[in-house]
């Protein structure tokens, strides 16, 4: 199989598996990536990623105290929103939207359920993106080249 034949089988797998698992739109990483740092976009991603597990075990750890201090809880809520809006994560910058609600309202069960929630959307937002950046390599090795 020639090369461009394998890379172009390859931009439409991408292609397949991009659209399949909703990749975030409303962020274009192709924009924000810096030629003279080719991994800037997986190290801002990765940043994301661990700053987010922090967050998420920050949260858990405040809902777990006996008096839950919640301008704390919701601080930590609003910079999660934050940075999710700023990599195109839509559903957990929902589902912050919502446990922030619960946290003017003061109220721990709806936090907990928020939690949870928030977790979940994490999980599979962090999981499209490592399938994509996976994608992404594979085709880099076979020669290829990421369809702008």
């Amino acid at each position: 199989m020639s090369s461009s034949s394998q890379e172009q089988r390859l931009s439409d797998r991408v292609a397949q598996r991009i659209a399949f698992f909703a990749v975030p739109e409303s962020v274009n990483f192709k924009t924000i990536q810096d030629e003279n740092n080719p991994d800037f976009v997986v190290e801002v991603v990765t940043l994301f990623f661990e700053d987010s597990e922090k967050l998420l075990d920050g949260l858990t750890n405040s809902l777990e105290q006996p008096i839950v201090d919640f301008e704390s809880v919701d601080a930590h809520v609003h910079q999660f929103k934050g940075s999710s809006s700023s990599i195109g994560a839509k559903r957990v910058q929902k589902a912050c939207i919502a446990f922030r609600h619960y946290c003017e309202e003061q109220n721990v069960e709806g936090c907990i359920k928020c939690l949870q929630q928030l977790r979940h959307e994490y999980s599979l937002e962090k999981t499209k993106l490592e399938y994509m950046f996976q994608l992404e390599r594979q085709i880099l090795s076979a020669a290829g080249s990421i369809p702008m």
